[in-house]
């Protein structure tokens, strides 16, 4: 069966229901305290500013108290991977980074500013992030191309005393290893003896496969365009080369297809195709992730002939793994506590809270929660919040 056709012809801009809701952009800024007399002004800026300036430059922690960068987020992206749309430049990159900031403002409260950068340079985009740092209490990079974002954000966490997020990589892989410990539970398979393929080695899917090991799975194969990867194989780069280390104990070599033979799990997140032939030679109640969008990798319809659980990334089919579950509630976490980093520890405690609030309801098209299930941002904001405390990278 074909999945959803998309239409080949786009609207016209005066027939797109999409560009009158994005006409003038989707944010605004708005004051939290009124003007209304000379009193006010004189309170809000000078010279009653000029008194809480002096008390920032004599105790710089007061900033967090007295401004808004405690509770205000950059995202932050070059444009180079939007969206399933690929390279497209900052510009065009704008309605998304618009949209997150309006799902971080819509599902957890938390404020941020779209910030689209007109450079692709690693140096610059690590220099220019760490300059403007001091506006914001965390860092969300977005849609930023594999392996750069890699280093951008390993630099960055360094360099900077606040959270440092690449959502592509790590929302992702939080939502998924919560589906799947739900998809585990209802095949009544430990994850630790579940043998994954995870199918496309960039930003997502080496996520993905270091927090379903963080998460305690049995193994994983992962592949790229040139096959599985596996110690000693030519022409891996430095990020390949230490997740080679961290796979394949089974040191499988080859194709996608000949890996899913026996396999417990299936993630997609490479774009690519998977016959219905392979998913055929997956365990018995095998569990297909097939995240690809629009069009997943084994249409949904036709992966449930052999597998007991199906997951995609669209809103139109079950068990949707959407960042938006993940990211906003992190983010007030860390923020509520002023954490000065998202550690492991706090990313598997958001993917446990997403698993936990699924709990008795477990079916096969019920193994995560819906982006608009009001406990979600809760939970996973108090998860993230005690678990920065336990760890001791909390400010209050």
């Amino acid at each position: 069966m074909a999945a959803e056709p998309i239409p080949t012809e786009p609207l016209s801009l005066e027939d797109d229901p999409a560009f009158p809701l994005h006409r003038g952009g989707k944010l605004e800024m708005r004051s939290t305290i009124p003007v209304r007399n000379k009193d006010d002004l004189s309170l809000a800026y000078t010279p009653g500013v000029a008194r809480v300036c002096t008390a920032i430059a004599d105790n710089p922690e007061l900033a967090y108290d007295y401004t808004w960068t405690s509770k205000v987020v950059a995202v932050v992206t070059d444009g180079t991977a939007v969206l399933g749309l690929g390279d497209i430049g900052p510009a065009a990159s704008m309605p998304v980074m618009e949209g997150k900031s309006l799902l971080f403002k819509e599902f957890a409260d938390v404020d941020s500013v779209p910030i689209a950068l007109s450079c692709t340079d690693v140096d610059e985009i690590v220099d220019t992030v760490i300059r403007i740092a001091p506006s914001f209490g965390g860092i969300n990079l977005e849609d930023i191309s594999a392996p750069r974002c890699f280093e951008i954000e390993d630099r960055l966490r360094a360099a900077l005393d606040i959270p440092v997020f690449h959502d592509d990589q790590h929302g992702t892989a939080i939502v998924a290893l919560a589906a799947l410990k739900n998809a585990a539970r209802f095949v009544g398979k430990p994850l630790s003896e579940l043998r994954a393929v995870v199918a496309g080695a960039g930003a997502s899917g080496i996520a993905v496969s270091k927090m379903l090991i963080e998460g305690g799975i049995g193994d994983i194969a992962l592949s790229d365009s040139k096959g599985l990867i596996h110690e000693g194989r030519d022409g891996l780069n430095p990020v390949k080369e230490r997740i080679a280390a961290l796979t394949n104990r089974s040191h499988l070599k080859g194709s996608t297809e000949e890996a899913l033979r026996g396999a417990d799990v299936f993630i997609g997140l490479s774009g690519s195709t998977v016959h219905e032939s392979c998913v055929a030679t997956m365990s018995e109640d095998a569990i297909v992730f097939a995240l690809s969008n629009p069009t997943p990798e084994v249409h949904p319809e036709v992966a449930r002939r052999h597998a007991k659980v199906v997951a995609t990334g669209r809103s139109d089919f079950p068990n949707q793994i959407n960042n938006v579950l993940a990211f906003p509630g992190i983010f007030r976490g860390a923020l509520d506590v002023r954490a000065h980093t998202i550690t492991e520890g706090m990313k598997l405690a958001a993917a446990n809270a997403l698993a936990d609030i699924v709990g008795g309801d477990l079916t096969a098209d019920y193994i995560i929660p819906n982006p608009f299930d009001d406990r979600v941002a809760p939970a996973v904001t108090a998860a993230v919040a005690e678990q920065a405390r336990r760890e001791g990278v909390n400010r209050v």
